[in-house]
């Protein structure tokens, strides 16, 4: 049943009362000894109209760690100043893989499948410092100013922690440098692609910086950031490869695009009508928020907002 809305307060107050049992189940991101004592009994879910009105729940408030969660607005930067040409370089396809794996890239010649896995984010990380000289600090001066936060700023503990645990990714970047699919020094890459993913931010943070995919790539101040096409094409690759290989799932249940992050984030967005951010650090066996993924299918069962 389809609900109209004067506000979405009442609808997050019945979200965090319904999914109450689930806060607190799945375990924190271990392989992070930064992000490993994470509380997962911790909640918060916010949703951002697209006038800027922000309605909150929890601790929507409270910074957490991003992490995968900024893919989305480094590809927004990226897909803005390259063009198609970036797609040259990354797929669109889900991996149906861990998002850490190497596997695919041997037999798809250093191509990654899509720009949310490790591997294709590096990609995207990559191109953006090639046209920028600092993709972390371009990442981080959108995310402020979407947000309105100016106070966001990378977690240097997490990214050390990152850096210290980071063998995996940085054989990604080796394997795809060898392909000719890396130009930025791999130590370069690797310090400009761990800060990027340690910035600290709140759900209110996020689904406003998120906003600009729900009015049609156009930002907070009005000016235009990606064409109505880019902001399709970031939606779709969100749809189909934002929360790892259980994007199908998420699809189904929830019917938005989202992208999650391993901090125990998502992000999701309602084209034309609203954005929304919800954190709970414990993660499912696929690296996804658990009642973070229960409150989204919540709240499209309830609004009956969703793409479909």
């Amino acid at each position: 049943m389809r609900i109209m809305l004067l506000s979405f307060q009442p609808v997050l107050e019945r979200i965090a009362e319904e999914i109450g049992d689930l806060v607190g189940r799945g375990r924190p991101a271990d392989y992070i000894p930064a992000l490993a004592a994470g509380d997962p009994g911790r909640f918060g879910m916010a949703v951002a109209e697209l006038d800027g009105t922000v309605y909150g729940v929890g601790e929507w408030q409270q910074p957490f760690s991003t992490q995968s969660v900024t893919k989305v607005f480094t590809l927004a930067l990226a897909l803005a100043r390259e063009g198609d040409t970036l797609w040259e370089h990354v797929g669109r396809e889900p991996s149906g893989n861990p998002f850490n794996s190497l596997v695919q890239l041997e037999y798809e010649n250093g191509i990654p499948r899509n720009p949310f896995i490790n591997a294709g984010a590096l990609v995207v990380t990559d191109r953006l410092h090639g046209l920028t000289g600092d993709a972390s600090g371009t990442l981080l001066d959108l995310l402020r100013a979407e947000s309105g936060n100016p106070d966001l700023d990378f977690d240097r503990d997490v990214a050390a922690s990152e850096t210290a645990h980071g063998d995996r990714n940085a054989a990604l970047a080796h394997f795809m440098a060898s392909y000719r699919n890396i130009s930025t020094p791999v130590p370069t890459l690797l310090r400009e692609y761990f800060r990027q993913c340690s910035v600290e931010a709140s759900c209110a943070d996020l689904a406003l910086a998120t906003g600009f995919l729900a009015r049609h790539g156009i930002r907070a101040d009005g000016s235009r950031l990606l064409t109505r096409s880019q902001a399709k094409q970031i939606n779709a690759v969100m749809l189909t490869c934002g929360t790892y290989d259980a994007a199908g799932d998420f699809a189904y249940r929830v019917g938005l695009p989202g992208k999650s992050g391993v901090g125990g984030g998502i992000i999701a967005v309602v084209p034309g009508r609203c954005t929304l951010c919800v954190w709970s650090p414990g993660l499912d066996e696929r690296g996804n928020s658990v009642a973070g993924v229960a409150a989204l299918d919540r709240f499209t069962t309830i609004t009956g907002l969703s793409v479909f």
